[in-house]
């Protein structure tokens, strides 16, 4: 497993849009610097709803990369979905709330899913992406940093599965934290979830 891209982004309008979106990214090949904020040199316009400590890096896999391609019907570059980093061999269906991700010098745990919006759809040039976004269910993973350090394409990666109760990234994509049961709001509160989501389950 490895590390098969990494991305950044400048902030800039998407057509049509007053408000700067950092979500355009492109593939860089020289090594980056990972701080607890993420991928120094990233843009982050919207802080209400994105970027901070727990969703400091987005990540996909590479499978899930390859089955949108399949899905849309062309081929979608690095960065395409505002993603940081692709990971050889991943699929986000599969990952979980607290699996870590770990190369040389950079540690990463993962607290969050990624929830479509208007931006998303814009980027995409489809009005009605998020929803087919949601039905398709590869979203992706937010991780907080636990170890700064560069990162670099083609960095050997493991990956340490949560020793805790089993979330993945489709259930989140799909959560309703107010219909919650009191059995199932403990169990996501007892996990190290990204607190943006953690305050919707508190409520």
């Amino acid at each position: 497993m490895k590390v098969t891209a990494i991305c950044i982004g400048q902030a800039g309008k998407l057509p049509g849009k007053s408000a700067k979106t950092g979500i355009r990214k492109a593939e860089v090949t020289a090594a980056v610097l990972v701080d607890r904020h993420g991928l120094v040199g990233d843009s982050v316009c919207n802080r209400k709803h994105h970027g901070g400590p727990d969703q400091a890096v987005y990540g996909l896999g590479s499978v899930d990369l390859s089955a949108w391609e399949e899905e849309l019907g062309m081929t979608l570059p690095p960065g395409t979905f505002g993603e940081n980093l692709i990971i050889e061999g991943v699929d986000s269906r599969s990952i979980r709330v607290g699996d870590r991700f770990e190369t040389a010098e950079v540690l990463l745990e993962v607290t969050a899913t990624r929830t479509p919006c208007s931006t998303l759809s814009e980027r995409m040039g489809d009005p009605h992406f998020a929803r087919r976004f949601n039905a398709v269910a590869r979203p992706g993973f937010y991780c907080r940093v636990l170890r700064q350090g560069l990162l670099q394409a083609g960095d050997a990666v493991t990956c340490q599965p949560f020793a805790g109760p089993s979330v993945t990234m489709p259930e989140l994509l799909h959560l309703r934290p107010g219909r919650l049961s009191d059995e199932d709001r403990s169990r996501y509160l007892s996990l190290p979830i990204g607190e943006r989501l953690r305050a919707l389950i508190a409520g």
